[in-house]
């Protein structure tokens, strides 16, 4: 028979997908083992309104045949089968789907649904074979035809037998390359692997014979071959069950079988949604940071499929960043795929889905904040960072969404604590919501800046994470009260007789500090009598919007900024060494000059900051001694 060309549209649409389309050749099992599935639904439909025709699931399976001597490969099903004509409509013309004339023409009920809809999923399989074959007999005919194609060239048509009405797909399997191992899908460990990944939820069982070893009979020792045929896929889906029948145990083997982890999840949540969007889910909340969470390699998304079929293994508009720590699946029968599965227009239903879903991971964060406390912090110690994050990005879009969701280290209650904690707390004169920075607890609680802000019994926030003030920076406020930092110029507390005594101090040695600031020349922008110091002789405060942690998290950057806080050092006037300064100002300069000098490099390490010059500082302690 001659051979019939594709349309000059199809052949064209062929190479481009053959090439360019399919990221990976592996899913062309997926495609093809997707449409047999759709076969036997066909039949199924055809059930509910033929009253001649009793559908019996038992009898309706997809069996795969790897055969390594002919290098072909065979995916039969027992489905509704192609005429002559279906044949050369379905299979001639590319994009013309079946499944979705037949979706068109049918109400689908039942939760069955047709998986495949723009009919370009069977070339898929010229990905790894150099010629397809397909046999079909329809349903109800006892004619059987076949097709087949080498490509792009065209293909034929001619009259074939088959016993049984359904489709054999004969895949001739593409000779290995230097670049490209073909044998791998005549393997039965591979072909395995590749059902499990992409067809596991298909709902009629995908047959393999499958090679075992056995005991021989009467022997312990003696072992023989033998093929036992095995049904690969689990075919109901966790999602799909009843919540009611389900275990913890259950979830947590499906973590494990997903590979979502090696840790144990901390939380789940098993989603049913039907409404405005129709989809099911079941997301978990790590108990642990995977490795490789802070580096770029990491990728966020939730496993996506379309009707029990994998179509994303990683989709990431399923998650926004702050949320990237969330682990599982979606399926939906309702979204869009754009000519193969794996294209997923970011449509409306999408977006549906996305917004719902983090909706939904919020409100169960808000469940453990409020009854799991302990757990909740476990997943802080993980992840907390990545809320922070979520609040400083995107110039402070989601703060409403998390603020509630973030937790500091408390001075008063020596734990972890939430902004509404705090606020629930503040004595009524108190102005502001104060907090200090550093690398560690330990380090806070011995800061000078703390002194008068934790004298007037006022709580503080530590703030120990390098993103913490920058994140505070973009909330500005929490209920109406704003962020202060102790070390910020002005605290916004009440002037009591002892910030009288520092300010006429102040006046009366105006001269003093004037000499001190030009000693210290552009390092820092004033020195000052201190109110905020009470045992400490000196610290570092700063003035404007950068703040001397915010100075030292943006120096150590890899591409390390040049910027600077404006820096005031601050003088205790009520310490001894204040005497020793006026002393030296009346009588030695020169030592005033060395004492302002030890003073700035005391309060630059009391601050975690690099001493410019080790070696003139440890001069200058020598110079003391003598």
């Amino acid at each position: 028979m001659a051979k019939k060309q594709f349309k000059a549209e199809s052949k064209r649409l062929l190479e481009m997908m053959i090439n360019s389309i399919y990221t990976q050749r592996e899913i062309f099992l997926r495609e093809l083992i997707s449409n047999a599935s759709d076969a036997i639904d066909k039949i199924y439909y055809r059930a509910l309104t033929d009253d001649q025709l009793v559908f019996n699931k038992d009898d309706y399976y997809i069996k795969i045949t790897p055969d390594k001597a002919n290098r072909t490969l065979t995916i039969s099903d027992t489905g509704i089968g192609m005429t002559k004509e279906e044949l050369e409509n379905n299979l001639g013309v590319i994009a013309k789907s079946g499944s979705l004339a037949f979706k068109n023409e049918n109400e689908l009920k039942d939760g069955h649904n047709i998986i495949g809809q723009f009919g370009v999923g069977f070339y898929s399989a010229f990905m790894v074979a150099d010629v397809v074959t397909v046999i079909s007999r329809a349903l109800g005919s006892d004619e059987a035809y076949k097709w087949e194609s080498s490509g792009a060239d065209g293909y034929t048509i001619v009259p074939s037998e088959k016993a049984t009405p359904g489709t054999d797909i004969i895949l001739r399997i593409k000779p290995n390359t230097e670049d490209d191992q073909y044998d791998e899908y005549l393997e039965e460990y591979r072909l395995r692997s590749i059902i499990k990944k992409y067809s596991d939820f298909i709902r009629y069982p995908i047959k393999m014979d499958v090679k075992r070893s056995k005991p021989k009979e009467g022997s312990e020792n003696e072992f023989e071959e033998v093929v036992e045929e095995e049904t690969i896929n689990s075919m109901v889906p966790i999602w799909r069950k009843n919540k009611n029948e389900l275990k913890q145990e259950d979830y947590d083997n499906f973590y494990f079988e997903k590979r979502y982890g090696f840790d144990k999840p901390l939380k789940h949540l098993h989603i049913s949604a039907d409404g405005a969007v129709v989809y099911n889910a079941i997301l978990f909340i790590p108990e642990q940071m995977p490795f490789d969470y802070y580096t770029k390699e990491y990728e966020k998304g939730l496993e996506l499929y379309s009707n029990g079929v994998l179509i994303m293994n990683k989709c990431p508009d399923l998650l926004p960043d702050y949320f990237s720590f969330v682990k599982g699946m979606v399926d939906s029968e309702d979204l869009s795929l754009n000519i193969s599965r794996e294209m997923l227009q970011h449509d409306r239903q999408l977006k549906l889905i996305a917004k719902n879903i983090k909706n939904k991971i919020k409100g169960l964060l808000q469940s453990m904040l409020k009854d799991e406390r302990e757990k909740y912090e476990q997943f802080y110690k993980a992840f907390g960072r990545t809320l922070k994050y979520g609040v400083y990005s995107d110039y402070g879009t989601n703060k409403e969404e998390l603020q509630d969701l973030l937790l500091f280290y408390s001075s008063k209650e020596k734990k972890q604590v939430t902004l509404d904690e705090y606020v629930s707390r503040m004595p009524e004169e108190q102005k502001y919501i104060y907090y200090a920075t550093g690398e560690s607890i330990e380090r806070i609680d011995k800061l000078p800046q703390t002194e008068l802000v934790a004298d007037k019994g006022y709580e503080i926030l530590y703030f120990t994470d390098d993103i913490d003030e920058f994140a505070i920076k973009m909330l500005l406020k929490y209920k109406d009260k704003e962020f202060k930092s102790v070390s910020s110029g002005d605290l916004g507390i009440e002037a009591d007789e002892a910030d009288k005594a520092a300010e006429a101090e102040e006046s009366e040695n105006k001269e003093l500090f004037e000499f001190m600031k030009d000693v210290l020349k552009d390092k820092v922008k004033q020195v000052k009598a201190s109110k905020r110091l009470k045992s400490h002789p000196v610290c570092l405060s700063s003035e404007g919007e950068l703040s001397i942690e915010m100075e030292k998290v943006l120096q150590a950057m890899p591409n390390g900024q040049d910027v600077k806080a404006d820096k005031v050092l601050e003088i205790n006037v009520n310490h001894d060494v204040f005497q020793s300064l006026k002393a030296a100002f009346a009588q030695d300069k020169e030592k005033l000059a060395l004492y302002t000098n030890l003073l700035y490099n005391q309060a630059l390490l009391i601050e975690g900051l690099p001493i410019q010059d080790p070696v003139e500082f440890t001069n200058d302690i020598c110079k003391m001694m003598v």
